[in-house]
């Protein structure tokens, strides 16, 4: 959780929400593009052509999307700097007529990322590999340790505090000399409780190492809790479709899917579908927002998402501030912008829903 600084001035009060935001319900927005429009329905939910077919290129964007001779120009330049790959299915719930879009500003490179506001932005800005006993793997916390399992993620969000990790390739379809050093260090550090199984996103991992990773913790007896932090029911949920995965991730059985919602277009029948299977499998669903300026930093949107949320039984679980890393800026908001989002939430939202923010 962030601290007060008793030297800033209080956050403004907040007003009533206003009546408009008793609807809800997210927004109607059609499921396919038109370049997919005519694909079978057998193809279109199957991970592997999404996968497939995602749009990985700033050629592909220019036919799908407008941008200026600018844009085009600059985004050219970061092309090399960071991953693209954006489903068909997580593209089709972009408005390619706004190109202020909330989900188009998460998945689509902006020529901001080459600026840095701020002037303190950090390829490892919560300093991670500074507390890497093991490659691959953060002990921060007594309790807890993070594994970064893969470099691979069904879209790359363009605030992605780990982008650093995605730029690895190859190398990471087999268990690797470094999987097996982290697993031994959890297993040789008895105060270890609670392991977030991430990356780059699990859920992208081959079945068997995926496995690897599921069972070798499940058989430690002193580890707790294992949180696989995924957004593939939001960017990918026909990943989920498959029961042999569900099965796997429930064999663990102390296994908690902590996914990321960031707005309400995204928490659709499909992604909807799959967080309940995964419930009916007995694993609970949290979801971590990252506060976004243009995407999700109002109160109308926010609560809009949480509503969604609850109505699929995933538990709103932390509001986070977008962390200060290379290229993500432009996404950043002020703490005091989350408080007043949090104090406009309050009395309007059920204790399940509402969260305090953290700064991580």
């Amino acid at each position: 959780m962030f601290e007060s600084d008793a030297r800033r001035p209080l956050a403004p009060a907040v007003q009533p929400v206003p009546a408009t935001f008793e609807d809800d319900e997210p927004p109607s927005h059609p499921r396919r593009h038109a370049l997919w429009k005519d694909v079978p329905d057998e193809q279109w939910d199957d991970w592997r052509w999404q996968t497939h077919n995602a749009v990985r290129s700033v050629r592909q964007l220019r036919n799908l999307l407008g941008f200026t001779p600018d844009e085009l120009e600059a985004l050219g330049r970061l092309e090399g700097e960071y991953k693209l790959a954006i489903p068909p299915y997580y593209f089709s719930l972009i408005d390619p007529n706004d190109p202020n879009d909330p989900i188009r500003l998460q998945s689509v490179p902006s020529p901001l990322e080459a600026e840095n506001p701020s002037g303190y932005e950090l390829d490892d800005p919560l300093e991670e590999d500074k507390d890497s006993p093991v490659p691959g793997l953060t002990h921060r916390y007594p309790d807890r340790a993070l594994l970064v399992t893969t470099p691979n993620c069904s879209m790359y969000c363009r605030y992605c505090t780990r982008k650093r990790a995605t730029l690895t390739r190859g190398g990471w379809e087999g268990v690797s000399a470094d999987d097996e050093r982290m697993i031994d260090y959890v297993r040789q550090h008895r105060e270890i409780k609670d392991v977030i199984v991430s990356g780059g996103d699990p859920l992208t991992l081959p079945v068997g190492k995926l496995r690897y990773y599921l069972e070798s913790l499940k058989q430690i007896n002193h580890v707790d809790v294992v949180r696989i932090g995924t957004r593939v029911p939001v960017t990918l949920p026909q990943r989920l479709y498959d029961p042999e995965l569900i099965d796997l991730l429930a064999s663990a059985e102390k296994v908690y899917i902590q996914t990321h919602f960031n707005h309400p277009r995204e928490v659709t029948p499909e992604a909807v579908r799959v967080c309940k299977s995964l419930l009916r499998a007995g694993m609970p669903v949290n979801n971590h927002s990252v506060l976004l300026k243009g995407v999700n930093d109002d109160l109308g949107t926010m609560r809009s998402l949480l509503r969604g949320l609850l109505r699929a039984k995933v538990r709103p679980y932390y509001l986070f501030h977008c962390d200060p890393v290379t290229g993500a800026g432009h996404f950043r908001t002020s703490v005091w912008k989350g408080l007043e989002i949090m104090e406009g939430l309050r009395g309007h939202m059920s204790g399940i829903g509402c969260r305090c923010p953290t700064t991580r």
